[in-house]
């Protein structure tokens, strides 16, 4: 008489995989999570071609949680591989990474959420349980960074000081690393200040902001 309670409370457990090639973050975000109320965890890869191995038909799979530093192919080229085997599945990004281009890739490629590797467990288990339930699961460095590329910008504002700099460092031939590091800035707030420059300037490439530079028009 018990067995059927239990069976009713599996199917709403929330099936959950890994795919990250460390084995003591693998391993140590998997036994948390096997701890935690409604959450099961036990597709386990270290790599992407390494969880197509181990997967089988029966596999059910509500939210993946993928580095996207990987051996073989990327977390971001994994990305569409698992939503076609998983349409319905939830990919949360955990990655060291946090620039823009990655960031961006990864949910124009259909990631659900982007967690830093120095979230704390509680905070992966929230967010694993969160994005299941449809709500946003974002680290909140890259939940800024998702509202600052959204924020509208004047297109009619003058550039201020720093995005002057950005653009009379990049004419002199600095790349955005050289450009971060004479400004004493990350890399992320120096593509902020081009993404900044770009609208106002209705540009799309760095070619055209030289160019401008160049002729005198900034």
């Amino acid at each position: 008489m018990q067995i059927f309670p239990f069976i009713c409370k599996m199917k709403d457990w929330i099936q959950v995989g890994i795919i990250e090639d460390d084995p003591h973050i693998r391993e140590m975000v998997a036994d948390y999570l096997n701890q935690q109320p409604r959450i099961k965890c036990s597709v386990l890869g270290d790599s992407v071609e390494h969880f197509f191995e181990i997967i089988t038909p029966q596999t059910t799979l509500h939210v993946l949680i993928q580095d996207i530093g990987l051996p073989g192919k990327s977390g971001l080229e994994a990305i569409s591989l698992v939503k076609q085997r998983f349409p319905e599945v939830d990919i949360l990004m955990f990655s060291i990474y946090d620039d823009a281009d990655r960031v961006f890739k990864a949910f124009c490629a259909g990631a659900s959420g982007y967690l830093l590797k120095n979230t704390r467990l509680d905070e992966i288990q929230k967010a694993v349980v969160n994005i299941y339930e449809g709500q946003a699961a974002m680290s909140p460095s890259i939940a800024k960074m998702v509202i600052d590329y959204f924020r509208p910008t004047p297109t009619n504002a003058p550039l201020t000081e720093k995005e002057n700099m950005v653009v009379q460092l990049l004419t002199d031939g600095l790349s955005y690393k050289m450009v971060a590091d004479r400004m004493q800035i990350s890399m992320n707030t120096v593509r902020s200040h081009i993404r900044n420059v770009y609208k106002k300037l209705h540009i799309h490439s760095k070619a055209e902001l030289i160019s401008k530079k160049l002729k005198g028009e900034i």
